[in-house]
């Protein structure tokens, strides 16, 4: 995904699909389903995944939306190039752009999306935009975006209890930075670029760890804003972490955690 675009220090860090999948990758493709069900775009047409990250979104297109073709682009060429290496289908290709300058011809693509993406660009406005000016007539625009300060359960536990322990964590919590992510400004966004027919709706999905290790071993793994700081931490002041996450987590009797994971969707008409 995008989420890494303008953001040199390491707790944003996006370079690592191996890392990227067991964060936020399994649960983005289950949004993802719901996603394009929610969207309806008929078969046969032609797709744009602005801010492809790992493929998690074009897979998904390929495999439910029977596409003629799906282009993804992605800043990063770690991601772009972790993308291709799962890819299996003449009809997909993975390429290195910018969302906010999309090197497509205009009134070129049938659906044009964007998964987990849209807070992290610097102008968001001139993406959509962008997304806008690529899309047929009557071409579906539309994106998800987690509910950082609420529904995304995962990242809410970990950001809550590293702000009680460190204050100047909260200036990291997405659920701060990120006024984008809520239904509102979701619709402003995609209403002033143009688009009409302009719908919000959550999307739901599970999230189910086995123990408490599969919920927190991705926070070592240094990619995002979550896991950089965790990472940042010194041993002892992030064994403090885990243990104050871990005493507020939701456990069921056979020590698993189920959590929600919440997205926010918009799509438009253009």
């Amino acid at each position: 995904m995008d989420e890494k675009a303008g953001h040199g220090n390491r707790t944003a860090a996006w370079n690592s699909g191996d890392a990227y999948e067991p964060y936020v990758g399994r649960w983005s493709r289950l949004v993802a389903r719901e996603f394009l069900g929610w969207l309806a775009v008929a078969s046969g047409g032609r797709w744009l995944d602005v801010g492809c990250g790992t493929g998690a979104l074009a897979e998904t297109v390929l495999a439910l939306a029977a596409p003629s073709e799906v282009v993804g682009i992605d800043p990063s060429p770690a991601y772009v190039a972790f993308a291709r290496s799962r890819a299996n289908d003449a009809r997909v290709r993975f390429e290195v752009g910018d969302a906010q300058a999309l090197q497509a011809a205009s009134a070129t693509f049938d659906a044009v999306v964007s998964g987990l993406v849209l807070n992290f660009v610097p102008e968001p406005d001139r993406a959509v935009s962008e997304m806008v000016r690529v899309a047929r007539p009557g071409g579906t625009v539309a994106a998800y975006v987690w509910d950082y300060a609420e529904g995304m359960q995962l990242m809410r536990h970990f950001w809550d209890a590293a702000g009680e322990l460190d204050p100047k964590a909260r200036e990291l919590d997405e659920g701060r930075r990120f006024p984008l992510c809520e239904p509102e400004p979701l619709t402003d966004l995609f209403q002033t670029t143009g688009l009409g027919k302009v719908e919000v709706r959550a999307i739901d999905v599970p999230t189910v760890f086995r123990d408490f290790d599969d919920y927190w071993s991705p926070f070592l793994g240094g990619q995002a804003p979550a896991p950089g700081y965790a990472m940042s931490l010194s041993q002892e002041r992030r064994a403090a972490l885990r243990e104050r996450i871990r005493a507020g987590l939701p456990t069921n009797t056979e020590g698993e955690h189920h959590l929600i994971a919440r997205a926010w969707a918009v799509r438009g008409v253009r």
